[in-house]
């Protein structure tokens, strides 16, 4: 592997997966205003909680990933978002537990990173 391919690689995945935390965060934040004002049930936060973390792998590498394996590459971001979200969440939250539905989000991050990876390529011809 060529290493101005591998770097521009990590480099890739890493503001993807940034970007779609601070993005993650700052549209909990402002969901968050929307639960304390309506009072939504438990179910409700964590509806919400996953459709911004879906949206937030997405959109995070269709913006950021670019060129040859973007599938891979976007898989790769979906994956370093979520465990960062978990991380910052953690951190936010006081603490982490680490479930099924933890595995779930890996796998569901993966591949909404993967197509929004794809679309990102697609859209942008280098």
């Amino acid at each position: 592997m060529d290493r101005e391919f591998a770097v521009s690689t990590v480099r890739q995945i890493f503001f993807a997966a940034l970007f779609g935390a601070v993005f993650s965060l700052l549209s909990l934040a402002i969901a968050a205003i929307f639960v304390k004002c309506f009072s939504m049930p438990q179910a409700g936060v964590t509806a919400v909680n996953w459709c911004v973390k879906c949206v937030g792998a997405f959109l995070a590498s269709v913006l950021f990933i670019r060129g040859e394996r973007a599938l891979l590459k976007g898989a790769g971001a979906g994956l370093a978002f979520a465990v960062l979200t978990l991380l910052l969440f953690a951190m936010i939250g006081g603490g982490f537990r680490i479930d099924g539905f933890f595995v779930l989000e890996l796998a569901v991050c993966a591949i909404l990173g993967g197509a929004g990876g794809l679309l990102g390529a697609k859209l942008r011809k280098d």
